[in-house]
């Protein structure tokens, strides 16, 4: 399961208004190779699905990952800050062995 805090939902409303997206849109999550930890988190809307893609909803929001992604995503929670000490969307990933002080790349 992927969970979305609420935080990171009423932003994902927010952008979703704003940016006029279709109720078929939905929020995809994904970890690719890079960053200083050796993986780095991605998120995008889309509207399509995947054949081995993991579907989930929490707090009102559909999360699309694919298998692999999900692999490392496992209990991850996806959250928003707007404070001093950085703005934007967070994963809380106890998978997580290492992190880099940015928090946008993780090893595991």
């Amino acid at each position: 399961m992927i969970f979305v805090a609420e935080s990171a939902k009423e932003k994902i409303t927010e952008i979703r208004s704003s940016s006029k997206l279709a109720d078929d849109f939905f929020v995809r999550v994904s970890v690719v190779s890079g960053g200083c930890s050796g993986l780095s988190y991605k998120l995008d809307f889309d509207n399509e699905s995947k054949p081995n893609d993991q579907v989930f909803e929490d707090n009102g929001v559909k999360v699309v990952t694919d298998l692999k992604s999900f692999l490392y995503l496992f209990n991850t929670t996806l959250e928003f800050s707007g404070g001093l000490n950085g703005t934007g969307f967070a994963f809380n990933n106890p998978n997580a062995s290492r992190t880099c002080g940015c928090g946008e790349s993780f090893s595991v």
